[in-house]
């Protein structure tokens, strides 16, 4: 025979749950089949008790035994009599059909020991004969009669009894299948509810891998499956942002590739064809270098990006002085400064301030924001560079009179190929727009923050953390 199988979470749950309610119907059925039996027993039980009371006192009375008052008893109720004692055995039925009780047989040594045995005080105990000719509750109790004791058996015909039990476990089937019947229906209705919500999940994650993440999953409730909706849902807008952000990537960068690459082939054949005179070869030449190392920056700038956001690129921590890292990188700018003729206003609020961080990327950091100052300063204005410490941090903040960034770009100057001078300023250095997104990741690395300040016309401020550190102390740790 081949093992059923159930390969789906429905079919499961349906079978799990019809199973459990089946199983729950079929004892809540025998119980109530067993408890019916047994009140039905003990009322039984109490009316013989009766009956056996009402046989004592007729037994008891001056001059003896009075059968017709017992048999009147025995015809009404159904019943028969027997009177055990030492010397003799009395029956008082109504019926014919009681004669196959009236021998003794099997129990009569039974009765007997308890006869023996019997004080004079009542006693009652219960037996049901299943082995009868007809289903019989039988009852037993002693009592005193002179000298004597004497042992009551009362008998009563149960028939009516089975015949009601059969019913009642008639009816229970028939309502354990009805029963079964609503509880499939209800089972395949709540394991449907809980279902869909998965189904319509495996859609939209097929959606996904197809690349459309502008499905969503419906919400409808609070429930387990609303929640993993929800996080389903709010994955679907970072992968599409994150596919966007791919997008306009490879088209910024094949953009921004294309572009020099076509003036340099045009410069290039121009030359070669002699539209281009040799006494200005010189000139071109400069402008395909200029151009061969602008692509090189970018190329190198994309590298350094892609090295970030991978992780592979560790942050080496160790202690430095940022002031003097500060005094090293101006250096190299001092050509550039004197040719803009800008006035350098170094503010360090103590000569020395010791910082935990990567010295190289930190060293990239304020050589990208330095180079950005210069460039954006119009000539004869001030660069402002300061320092200073404040509980666990030092703040280094560039700030520059320049021609500042509009407050529509500011919110995304970080951002990859965002180039604010592209609509607003005529400069001819044109940067590829990934320095200020390689800043952001490296002071991120640092779990550091970095800010901005501008209005347009009126310079731009760049602040960023790092951790502080005292070199009294063995304790500092980067983080």
């Amino acid at each position: 025979m081949a093992r059923i199988r159930f390969k789906t979470i429905f079919s499961r749950m349906l079978c799990l749950q019809c199973l459990i309610i089946v199983v729950v119907l079929l004892l809540a059925g025998l119980s109530i089949g067993v408890v019916a039996r047994n009140q039905a027993l003990m009322l039984e039980k109490e009316r013989l008790l009766k009956c056996a009371q009402e046989a004592i006192e007729a037994y008891n009375q001056p001059g003896g035994l009075q059968e017709a008052p017992l048999q009147e008893l025995a015809g009404r109720e159904d019943l028969m009599f027997q009177f055990i004692g030492s010397l003799q055995t009395r029956s008082v039925y109504a019926e014919e059909k009681w004669q196959a009780l009236t021998g003794l047989s099997k129990e009569q040594t039974a009765l007997t020991r308890i006869l023996d045995r019997a004080s004079v005080a009542p006693d009652t105990t219960e037996r049901y004969f299943s082995k009868r000719p007809f289903p019989v509750l039988s009852m037993f109790c002693t009592f005193a009669s002179g000298e004597s004791t004497i042992l009551l058996l009362v008998h009563r015909d149960i028939s009516y009894l089975e015949q009601e039990m059969s019913q009642i476990a008639q009816w229970s089937t028939i309502i354990c299948i009805l029963g079964a019947i609503v509880a499939f229906v209800a089972s395949y209705y709540s394991a449907s509810r809980i279902i869909n919500p998965f189904v319509e999940m495996n859609h939209t994650v097929q959606c996904y891998s197809k690349g459309d993440f502008s499905q969503r999953i419906p919400i409808t409730g609070r429930d387990e499956a609303s929640q993993l909706g929800r996080s389903f849902n709010e994955m679907a807008e970072q992968l599409k942002d994150l596919e966007n952000t791919r997008r306009s990537f490879v088209a910024n960068v094949s953009h921004e590739l294309r572009s020099p690459l076509t003036s340099m082939k045009g410069f290039l054949e121009a030359m070669m064809d002699g539209t281009i005179p040799p006494e200005e070869h010189e000139h071109y030449i400069s402008l395909v270098l200029s151009e061969t190392k602008r692509m090189n920056a970018m190329v190198n700038d994309l590298l350094d990006l892609a090295r970030i956001e991978s992780g592979i690129i560790t942050v080496n921590y160790e202690l430095f002085d940022i002031n003097e890292l500060i005094r090293r990188i101006l250096i190299t700018f001092e050509t550039r400064i004197s040719e803009k003729n800008l006035e350098l206003d170094i503010r360090f609020a103590q000569e020395q301030c010791f910082v935990y961080a990567d010295s190289n990327q930190i060293s990239q950091v304020l050589r990208n924001l330095i180079d950005n100052a210069i460039k954006y300063s119009p000539d004869g204005r001030s660069l402002m560079i300061s320092t200073y410490a404040l509980r666990k941090e030092v703040y280094i903040t560039i700030k520059d009179t320049g021609i500042g960034i509009p407050a529509e770009d500011v919110p995304h100057v970080f951002d990859r190929f965002y180039k604010v001078e592209k609509a607003h300023t005529p400069s001819p250095q044109v940067g590829s727009g990934l320095g200020l997104a390689i800043v952001k990741k490296i002071i991120e690395a640092h779990d550091q923050s970095i800010t901005v300040k501008s209005a347009r016309g009126r310079g731009t401020q760049f602040t960023f953390t790092l951790q502080r550190a005292n070199p009294l102390k063995s304790g500092n740790r980067g983080r």
